[in-house]
């Protein structure tokens, strides 16, 4: 009977040996889930999201939302959709060409992790291209106060963490920019715009906001302190002093029409006609310089702002045509 006893245990533990290893063997085939909160999935799981959910969806872009690539995303939520809607005549997401809302969506994204802390007053990339160029968009942020994107967004929740990225909620979406809008939401322009809204007859916004021809554009565009420097130079206490005959010639040749001429494309020596019917010239030879009809020099000190319309170069001085 002891035999009988001993061989009864001795059954019982093989059988226990062979549950657990049946048991350990099944834990193996079938790994944990493991959950996910990639920037697609956050936007599907907040209700304030759906309009950006399903402008990704159309777009397509969700999957690359939903991968394992890092990105930036600033976010609208659906309120900024619909006055999106509203401003642009559209009735509903759906009559938004496709190709369009693709290159709208890209511009709310940059590639790899951007904190807020880490962005400063300046001009970024997007991921979007527009219709002057192949580069990417340029935003423009200011962090005065916050974080502003173009003038025209801010970023109401920064910093929301998730598996591939950083997303910032902002209050608008973020329009392709224009020339004019890059002058309007950078200070550095302040006086370039009272410049050329000065005259109630003066068409340069319109004309700057175009997208078709004399689209593209290249503007070489003078800071404040270069228009401060101007008015010392000619002897004149303000803007308004400035004949308006002179000031519509002086800021006509600053713009170049149909083409976005970019810094690699700038070569020494080179010509460059101008909307004012006259020229002036690229020097290389001592950094990027421009020397004016009247043999002024100017240097070019912020290089490819590119927008949708065309691409901006920042000058430190000036220019004028023939006296």
């Amino acid at each position: 009977m002891k035999h009988l006893s001993k061989l009864n245990k001795i059954a019982a533990g093989l059988f226990f040996l062979l549950a657990f290893t049946a048991c350990s063997d099944d834990d193996e085939a079938t790994p944990p889930v493991v959950e996910t909160n990639t920037i697609a999935e956050f936007v599907a799981s907040n209700e304030n999201y759906s309009s950006l959910e399903a402008a990704l969806e159309v777009t397509g872009l969700t999957s690359t939302l939903d991968g394992t690539e890092n990105y930036t995303v600033f976010a609208p939520d659906n309120d900024a959709f619909a006055t999106f809607l509203t401003d642009n005549g559209f009735s509903s997401l759906s009559e938004v060409p496709v190709a369009v809302l693709t290159q709208l969506l890209l511009n709310h994204v940059q590639m790899g992790e951007i904190m807020a802390a880490d962005l400063s007053t300046g001009y970024i990339e997007s991921m979007a291209t527009g219709s002057a160029s192949e580069e990417p968009l340029s935003m423009y942020i200011n962090t005065e106060g916050g974080v502003m994107i173009n003038g025209v967004a801010t970023v109401t929740s920064a910093n929301i963490e998730v598996d591939n990225g950083i997303i910032h909620a902002v209050d608008e979406v973020i329009g392709l920019p224009s020339i004019v809008t890059f002058a309007l939401a950078d200070p550095t322009f302040n006086t370039l715009v009272a410049a050329l809204t000065r005259e109630d007859d003066f068409t340069f916004v319109n004309t700057l906001m175009q997208t078709d021809a004399p689209a593209p554009f290249t503007v070489f565009a003078p800071t404040n302190e270069a228009f401060a420097s101007l008015l010392e130079e000619l002897g004149m206490s303000s803007l308004e002093d400035i004949p308006t005959d002179l000031l519509a010639s002086v800021l006509s040749y600053h713009v170049v029409t149909e083409a976005n001429v970019l810094s690699t494309a700038l070569t020494d020596d080179m010509e460059v006609s101008t909307l004012a019917g006259e020229s002036f010239t690229i020097n290389l030879e001592n950094g990027a310089m421009i020397t004016d009809a009247n043999g002024r020099m100017a240097e070019i000190i912020v290089v490819d702002v590119q927008a949708n319309n065309g691409v901006i170069h920042v000058i430190d001085t000036v220019l004028l045509p023939a006296m």
